[in-house]
């Protein structure tokens, strides 16, 4: 009986693999509130750099600082605000957005985390205070690169202008680079026509704080009341701080952390204090 021959195997043709060009997951929030111009502006200003997602607060939330929501629900609802972009609106702080997003929202970390653009100064001791900076700060606890931005205008006819073409110069900037996953920096904006803006400037945070005081009142009730005001002072002269690179036009960027350890104070204690 003939051996049944058998023929050798075709080679089948392997489609080449396709290559994805990775998008980077950029999430946006804020402290004014997801209706806020200034969230609209910083959206626009980086919408083709990334796949957007924005979650942040539903109401006002400035001056909030690090806070978080204990003891009460947090809830988030789908908004149809920005042109295809997805959008959330959180019943809490700044720094619960945040939380939120990673958790249930991307689940996952982002690539980046944008927030702003504050309406108002958040240089100096501002930082402290800021719930814009604090989700920023919130972000790179969490290992995610993020940066925090301060238009010096307050009005809600604010000129973006400038601030979108710094926002995307240094969010460019910050995709490019291979940064430490704990990087947060805090950028304010000079409130001047674009064409007068000379650049930014890598600063140190100045001691400049506001010298409060508290105006009291009565309501139409008789009962007390008090109002907080200040004057903003400037006790720091050095010329490569935050407030001098805005008082002279430059965009101010801090590099800023969340580490509060003084190193020379426990370096001086550890000798000290034994």
């Amino acid at each position: 009986m003939a051996k049944k021959i058998k023929s050798a195997p075709t080679k089948r043709s392997v489609a080449p693999k396709k290559t994805k060009s990775h998008k980077p997951v950029i999430l946006i929030t804020n402290d004014d509130g997801i209706t806020a111009p200034g969230i609209k502006n910083l959206v626009e200003a980086v919408k083709d750099l990334g796949k957007i997602v924005v979650v942040a607060p539903d109401k006002p939330q400035s001056g909030m600082g690090h806070a978080i929501t204990i003891g009460q629900p947090l809830r988030l609802h789908k908004m149809h605000i920005f042109e295809d972009v997805e959008s959330w609106a959180c019943t809490g702080t700044p720094v619960d957005c945040v939380k939120l997003a990673v958790d249930k929202i991307l689940h996952r970390k982002p690539d980046i985390c944008l927030s702003g653009i504050n309406h108002g100064a958040n240089h100096s001791i501002n930082v402290i205070y800021s719930g814009t900076m604090s989700a920023a700060v919130e972000a790179a606890i969490e290992s995610i690169p993020s940066v925090g931005f301060s238009l010096l205008d307050y009005s809600i006819e604010a000129d973006f202008t400038g601030a979108r073409k710094y926002v995307r110069i240094i969010v460019e900037k910050m995709l490019k680079a291979k940064l430490d996953k704990h990087t947060v920096l805090n950028v304010n904006i000079p409130a001047s026509p674009v064409e007068l803006l000379k650049g930014f400037k890598i600063c140190r945070q100045a001691y400049a704080k506001y010298e409060e005081d508290f105006i009291e009142r009565n309501d139409p009730h008789g009962r007390h009341y008090y109002w907080l005001t200040g004057e903003f002072v400037n006790f720091d002269k050095g010329k490569d701080t935050d407030v001098w690179a805005l008082a002279n036009n430059y965009v101010s960027v801090v590099p800023v952390q969340f580490d509060l350890t003084n190193y020379t104070l426990k370096a001086q204690l550890e000798k000290s204090w034994k």
